[in-house]
């Protein structure tokens, strides 16, 4: 067991996952609109399960996919943070920012800001030599964020393993930060 780490932001916590997190995360699971480009809702049961992961990871790393709650009433919006992936992908080894916010709190800017405290944490607090993320196609909001963090889109796309051929979100495109570049936008000595 690691010590836990959670991150603070102006607006947003980032941290260890709650029993009262499962409902609404499964509420954001079952939406169309946050699921459009994944490739179904979740049932209740996955949704449980998948949030059993998140704090089994960061309890045994510290780190992971975080819970996301609103500082000023501390209700769940969603999640982000690190994650190493477990499927062989054209950037294995390799860890991952991810998001997945409610759709009423999409457009206020909270995955960006929640995404940054977890870029830096990645860079700063435990050096990571890169950070990188990959969507389907389709996703262009996700795509737009990872540009909009500094992220640089590789030319070439893949194909995610985990989806058969043929499937409309099948292709994906892949977005790297080097904690060099990191460092260099931020004003920090690497």
């Amino acid at each position: 067991m690691q010590q836990i780490i959670e991150l603070t932001t102006p607006r947003l916590l980032l941290r260890q996952w709650r029993d009262s997190d499962l409902l609404p995360f499964a509420e954001l699971n079952g939406d169309h609109r946050v699921m459009a480009c994944f490739p179904a809702t979740l049932s209740r049961e996955a949704s449980d399960a998948m949030a059993q992961r998140c704090r089994s990871l960061i309890a045994e790393r510290g780190w992971g996919l975080w819970a996301v709650s609103l500082r000023d009433n501390d209700a769940f919006i969603g999640m982000t943070g690190l994650h190493i992936p477990t499927v062989q992908l054209p950037c294995s080894p390799c860890v991952e920012i991810g998001w997945r916010l409610a759709f009423e709190h999409w457009g206020k800017g909270y995955a960006q800001e929640a995404a940054q405290a977890a870029l830096q944490a990645g860079f700063v607090r435990w050096h990571l030599p890169e950070i990188v993320s990959f969507t389907a196609l389709p996703n262009v909001r996700s795509s737009a964020l990872m540009a909009r963090l500094g992220m640089h889109r590789d030319a070439a796309t893949f194909e995610h393993p985990a989806l058969p051929p043929g499937h409309r979100l099948r292709t994906h495109c892949l977005y790297r930060l080097t904690r060099a570049e990191w460092c260099a936008r931020e004003g920090i000595t690497p």
